[in-house]
């Protein structure tokens, strides 16, 4: 037992250190919630499961009121792992255990591009673990992209090896945030529902990760469709590995009330793209301002961006 603990030691002061030493510019406060963070994260116990903003930092959060628009994007981040070559899933597979130097420069990176936007759906992200330095990476995420509020769903605890989640980040306070394990004959898929704005009348976030095959989709699919039905203005956004048009016209969500983003969408392979298997799907109530996949291939999968704001009215009601 000494001989693992040591190790994850090791690894975990390796991390720090390469960590503060390109902080120097920084200042001191900022380094010491950092190194909290990490010996925090240090610290769990093997079983510790979703974790969440503290309720301390949300106190100044707004939640959403007459917001004018909203920029949305999802993005499965594959734990920060370069990947830009069908090969490096075998050259760079020790990554999914083990930390990398390039995987910090890597999660500094995705910070700064996701410092753009309002609302982040996140899949394969770790929730501190040996391959991540320790490092909960979707509170990593919040706090160098300037989101107040997180959520990560862990969905897959392999204790101090990889504990692979989903997140949230958000810069508006939702009042109600449940997550959910989807239905699979594999376990370890999980969904987040995050309600904004109005108790009686929300607009609901909705963060998945689909299995791969087409029976554990529409397991999953129709448990999404029970959680969606009673409300009007929905989101659902993540990796779906599956096409729009299946999901809108061949699944339990056909008759949801969502429609796609115009276009082809492409997101994976991030370097060649010719399959669209990550979404952003909308009730039509919602009115799109615009939308794209945005060329940011440091995943394998590219991401997707959205604007858009809630019916006219919608605040006065």
């Amino acid at each position: 037992m000494i001989g693992p603990v040591f190790l994850c030691l090791k690894f975990t002061v390796l991390s720090l250190n390469q960590l503060y030493l390109k902080s120097d510019n920084l200042n001191k406060q900022f380094m010491y919630r950092k190194f909290k963070r990490h010996l925090n994260q240090l610290l769990l116990p093997v079983n510790a499961g979703s974790q969440q903003s503290h309720p301390d930092d949300l106190q100044e959060t707004p939640f959403l009121e007459d917001v004018s628009s909203i920029r949305l994007l999802t993005y499965n981040i594959q734990v920060g792992i370069s990947t830009s070559s069908y090969r490096h899933y075998l050259t760079r597979s020790w990554q999914h255990v083990l930390p990398h130097r390039r995987r910090q420069e890597n999660l500094d990176k995705i910070a700064a591009f996701l410092s753009e936007y309002d609302m982040v759906a996140l899949q394969e992200v770790d929730g501190g673990s040996l391959r991540s330095g320790f490092v909960n990476q979707v509170e990593y995420l919040a706090e160098e992209g300037d989101f107040p509020f997180w959520y990560q769903q862990l969905n897959r605890n392999f204790g101090p090896v990889a504990k692979h989640s989903n997140g949230l980040l958000s810069r508006y306070r939702p009042f109600q945030v449940e997550e959910y394990s989807l239905p699979s004959k594999i376990p370890g898929r999980g969904v987040i529902l995050a309600q904004y704005g109005k108790k009686e009348d929300p607009l609901v976030l909705v963060i998945m990760h689909l299995s791969l095959s087409d029976s554990a989709q529409k397991q999953q699919l129709s448990f999404v469709h029970d959680l969606i039905s009673d409300f009007n203005h929905v989101v659902l956004m993540g990796d779906m590995n599956t096409h729009a048009e299946k999901i809108l016209h061949d699944s339990p969500l056909q008759d949801a009330g969502l429609v796609a983003l115009p276009g082809v969408s492409h997101t994976f392979p991030s370097w060649r793209p010719e399959k669209a298997l990550d979404h952003i799907l909308v009730s039509r109530g919602l009115l799109v301002k615009r939308s794209e996949v945005v060329t940011f291939p440091v995943s394998d999968h590219l991401p997707i961006a959205l604007e858009f704001s809630l019916p006219e009215g919608y605040y006065r009601k």
